[in-house]
């Protein structure tokens, strides 16, 4: 069986689509793929989001502009990641985002694994309460 290429794909800003929906932040997806999903979230000035985790996807993010501020299950306190900076969330981290700063952020979203992109759960995890 002969492989046939596949052409290049460009997904404008314009094209990219809601998804994944947590309260504070806005997900928006360009590409899904079998175990890859790619897109963008923008986290307003002063927001925080609901705490969720990604189920067995581990999930990567570049941080564009402005503050990212990541709390998680099991660590006390918080980090912050500033443009430039990578962020891993492994597989069923409970975490969630906010932006202390005074614009809005924005992050690139590469995840991996075939589970559900995104589980919002009811409550904070410990230490969190």
């Amino acid at each position: 069986m002969e492989h046939q290429p596949e052409p290049v794909r460009v997904v404008r800003d314009a094209e990219l689509v809601e998804a994944d929906p947590t309260s504070g932040m806005l997900r928006r997806r360009a590409f899904e793929v079998p175990g890859l999903w790619a897109g963008q979230v923008v986290t307003a000035a002063g927001a925080v989001s609901g705490w969720h985790h990604h189920d067995s996807n581990t999930s990567m993010l570049y941080v564009v502009r402005g503050v990212l501020r990541l709390e998680c299950e099991g660590v006390e306190g918080w980090v912050d990641a500033v443009a430039g900076d990578y962020v891993q969330v492994p597989a069923f981290t409970v975490h969630r985002e906010s932006n202390p700063g005074r614009e809005p952020s924005l992050a690139v979203i590469a995840r991996a694994g075939v589970g559900i992109p995104t589980v919002n759960v009811d409550r904070a995890p410990p230490p969190h309460h």
